[in-house]
């Protein structure tokens, strides 16, 4: 259960880029824009995952900063599915995303 729980999280956070980059390609106007949206974005929030939030970082935050840190991200991914009008994958993905951050809490497995 605990790596299944783990893997779940490492396959939301995968889905997180993916979502910003559908809502980059979806909201972007002529393909250049939609281009820069859809790799710009996710390339932005993946160097400041790496940057602040993942295991490895180089500048870890720790603590309540760090749950705000994953909040923002997953919550921008979020409202990125919800404007790129995937409404009930959007539901979809924040429900998971609370039973992630629950068991992670549960079972003691934060970063």
């Amino acid at each position: 259960m605990l790596l299944l729980n783990l893997a779940l999280r490492f396959l939301l956070e995968i889905c997180l880029l993916i979502a910003l980059g559908y809502w980059g390609m979806q909201t972007g106007k002529g393909w250049f824009l939609k281009i820069c949206l859809g790799i710009g974005v996710p390339m932005i929030i993946a160097f400041i995952w790496a940057l602040f939030g993942s295991p490895k970082a180089t500048m870890p935050l720790n603590g309540a900063f760090h749950f705000m840190l994953e909040f923002v991200m997953f919550s921008l991914a979020v409202i990125a599915l919800y404007t790129a009008g995937q409404k009930q994958l959007a539901s979809i993905f924040a429900i998971l995303i609370i039973i992630n951050q629950i068991l992670l809490t549960f079972f003691n497995q934060r970063a």
